[in-house]
């Protein structure tokens, strides 16, 4: 009996319902050590060592376990060697790399940044919007500081491979099963241990090929008839990049046994197939069989906000919030909103729920000082944002703190002040893009035309998306009469932000002077 008096296999079991994962399959591995002859149970010596093999198993795979649903990262092998997009050159509003320019009524990259895809800044930081999408080999290389959502460096595998390496820490003797030498038939027509052998491998093991061999085996020993090995097979296809494959399975699955779940790894499919129509359409007809399903509605609110379609993104998430009122997500996606739409009163009362609900962070103290400001509460704004600085997990969260009280030194007129801001923004983050462009304005206010120009290039270079940095060395070529960088410049910017009025007002007189000339 263990510690508590308990069987060992009660206690282990006991243990894994409490989420001790590690002291589960402490006590599962002594019982799997003793001889035969001591395992004495009701049931029979073998039947306890299988039981205490899977839960071991079981044990091993919840401690690396990761929700497929959410874990979606694009490498840069997959952003620009995609051989699966429909179209190369994409309809605006029926793909996700040509989003579009605020079709639903967004606000414009005047007031809202973007991201190196040519995406607003989403409110919440999450899998999707990690995707970059780029255009170009040297784009998807370069990231600068937007890249923090629109991060391409880590290849599909590359997470999942370090979980893989999980196998080497759980069992310092070695891994637990090996699995060169299964007999994967065998273990197929055993149900009960198939899925969590299939889990094991798969999760913690990260053997996507055996993974894959167990779970055929099993459907087919299932008749077909099972529909979670179906699911299973479907997220090893779509893990090897076979995402048409993957759809099927998801499909035959769906028709067997109507899950949500089924549904967000076939709309997954679908959005790595760059066919973000086809997954709403899948959204909205599981609504209709599940209706008020939050995860659904929440899969139709983020792909209209990485369309760029906001008004429609934000009413979905209005939807979110009526059947589940502590959604963060939500909560954060319609703050940050509000904020963006110059309602900077309303986007505060969703931040202080946030902080009400207990989410205490750098983000959250961070915003809450961004509203007070631009509401004009400016007895809450510098102590919100010391308490941001004090909890600052890195530089980069320091540095986007210190840009902001860069910000409300602009807007209460100390300079002084703000030049010091930006620079201790590039003292925590040295490709701060936005600060370079931002300590240029300051510099060219005191006359320093060369220091501006060097910041401005060191800007655009490192956020080639961001149109400000090119309408600036425009303007302050065309100041010192160097005419055609200006031009240059200039359709740089119109082609970051068309609708820029400024940057078609200097074309326009460019033009007139070079027909002059």
């Amino acid at each position: 009996a263990g510690e508590m008096g308990l069987e060992p296999l009660f206690q282990a079991w006991s243990y894994f319902r409490r989420r001790k994962f590690r002291e589960c399959a402490d006590v599962c591995s002594q019982l799997l050590e003793r001889p035969p002859g001591e395992q004495v149970a009701r049931a029979g010596p073998w039947r306890e060592a299988a039981a205490a093999w899977n839960l071991k198993t079981r044990a091993l795979t919840e401690m690396v376990y990761v929700d497929e649903i959410d874990m979606d990262q694009e490498g840069i092998a997959e952003m620009i060697l995609d051989e699966n997009a429909i179209a190369q050159v994409a309809r605006p509003g029926t793909s996700l790399k040509l989003p579009g320019t605020s079709q639903g009524g967004g606000p414009s990259p005047a007031v809202r940044p973007v991201t190196q895809s040519g995406r607003p800044i989403t409110g919440f930081v999450r899998p999707s919007t990690q995707s970059g999408r780029p255009s170009t080999m040297e784009q998807a290389i370069r990231t600068p500081r937007t890249a923090l959502t629109a991060r391409p460096i880590t290849s599909a595998s590359g997470g999942y491979v370090r979980l893989g390496t999980a196998s080497m820490l759980t069992n310092p003797d070695g891994p637990f099963i090996n699995l060169s030498r299964l007999n994967l038939t065998k273990y197929a027509q055993k149900p009960k241990l198939a899925k969590a052998l299939f889990e094991y491998i798969f999760h913690h093991e990260n053997d996507v090929k055996n993974a894959l061999d167990l779970a055929a085996l099993a459907t087919e020993h299932a008749q077909f008839k099972d529909w979670w090995w179906k699911v299973q097979i479907g997220k090893c296809y779509y893990r090897l990049g076979l995402y048409r494959e993957a759809e099927k399975q998801f499909k035959s699955a769906l028709k067997q046994q109507d899950m949500v779940d089924t549904i967000l790894y076939l709309a997954k499919v679908y959005l790595r197939l760059d066919q973000p129509l086809t997954a709403l359409n899948l959204f909205k007809q599981g609504l209709d069989r599940f209706p008020g399903e939050v995860t659904l509605i929440c899969g139709i609110a983020r792909i209209y906000e990485e369309m760029n379609n906001i008004s429609s993104a934000a009413e979905y998430y209005k939807d979110v919030l009526k059947q589940d009122n502590t959604h963060v997500e939500a909560i954060a996606c319609i703050g940050s909103n509000h904020f963006y739409s110059d309602q900077p009163e309303i986007a505060l009362r969703f931040y202080r729920r946030l902080l009400q609900m207990g989410v205490y962070n750098c983000q959250l103290f961070n915003n809450l000082g961004l509203c007070c400001f631009y509401a004009q509460q400016y007895d809450m704004t510098l102590s919100s944002f010391e308490r941001a600085l004090f909890l600052a997990e890195n530089e980069e969260e320091t540095a986007d703190v210190w840009y902001n009280l860069g910000h409300v030194a602009v807007g209460i007129g100390d300079l002084n002040l703000a030049y010091q801001c930006f620079k201790l923004t590039l003292v925590n983050n040295n490709d701060y893009a936005e600060a370079y462009n931002n300590l240029a304005v300051l510099e060219m206010r005191k006359g320093h035309t060369e220091q501006a120009r060097a910041l401005l290039q060191t800007a655009s270079s490192l956020a080639p998306h961001m149109y400000e940095p090119h309408f600036n060395v425009a303007i302050l070529s065309e100041k010192v009469g160097d005419l055609q960088r200006s031009y240059t410049a200039a359709q740089k910017s119109e082609e970051a932000f068309p609708g820029h009025v400024d940057t078609q007002q200097l074309i326009k007189q460019l033009k007139e002077h070079f027909a002059m000339l």
